[in-house]
């Protein structure tokens, strides 16, 4: 016997289809969440995990830890099209997303970011900036915020150290300078306390905590999830643990006008 075909029942069929199509490609979306190299690849891998779970945790969405291998590869990734839904960044790559790509600020360490050149030898480290001058010291590569903020420092080309900008991690730039490979070198201010052997030179201006933003392309429900599943990350003992390594007692909102400004830090390095 011939089945009649029934209009309503199809379009109900078809409906039922697309929203299950719908579902599949919900469940399936995953976003990416670039991070700086301030660390190596592999151990930023260890250091951000239990961020990206929390976050998967938190928010029911997936995430896709996205690292570079130095300081080059990122900048060059932030001003051409490889664009990220998510970036946790210093205050002027944050602010040339803002102002360049339209990402949306979400939150931002609440403690200010500052750099503070250091040394090991106290003698060298009691004769300030001029002190430096002709001696070495090692940062990472540009146009990361040590690397840029160290140039303001010795701004006269004529009156500067021998800046090595090889340094694979923070940590290790302290740790060449201990090993007596360098004479000096800038590292975020929040790192040198856990180093009371180190002699500070001179700390610089400070900026904004780093900023975690959202790039247009992110539906607006999940950039709110995210924002609260952030702003929560320090009230549980738990996951609070997540924001040692990271120098961040916790996050707070943020606002473009936080952040204004501080992409013409970059205006003089290639892609700008």
């Amino acid at each position: 016997m011939r089945t009649r075909f029934n209009p309503i029942v199809a379009a109900v069929v078809v409906m039922a289809a697309c929203l299950s199509g719908g579902a599949s490609r919900a469940q399936a979306a995953e976003y990416t969440f670039a991070v700086e190299p301030s660390y190596r690849p592999e151990r930023a891998a260890e250091v951000y995990k239990p961020l990206i779970d929390y976050l998967q945790k938190a928010t029911g969405e997936k995430f896709k830890l996205v690292t570079s291998r130095n300081y080059h590869f990122y900048w060059r990734d932030i001003h051409t099209t490889n664009k990220t839904d998510f970036a946790f960044d210093e205050a002027h790559f944050a602010d040339y997303r803002i102002v360049h790509d339209a990402y949306v600020p979400l939150v931002h360490a609440a403690e200010p970011t500052s750099y503070t050149l250091v040394t090991s030898d106290r003698d060298l480290g009691a004769k300030g900036l001029q002190g430096l001058v002709g001696h070495s010291i090692i940062t990472m590569p540009s146009p990361s915020l040590g690397y840029v903020l160290l140039l303001e420092l010795y701004s006269n080309p004529v009156s500067q150290p021998d800046i090595q900008s090889t340094a694979g991690a923070w940590r290790d730039a302290i740790d060449t300078v201990f090993g007596g490979d360098v004479d000096a070198a800038i590292i975020p201010t929040w790192l040198k306390g856990q180093y009371p052997n180190l002699i500070p030179v001179k700390t610089t201006r400070p900026f904004p905590g780093a900023c975690v933003t959202a790039g247009a392309q992110v539906p607006d429900d999940v950039k709110e999830k995210v924002r609260d599943a952030l702003l929560k990350l320090d009230t549980d003992e738990k996951t609070a643990t997540v924001l040692i390594e990271l120098g961040v007692s916790k996050f707070v909102p943020a606002v473009p006008k936080d952040y204004a400004g501080s992409e013409k830090l970059l205006k003089n390095y290639m892609g700008y």
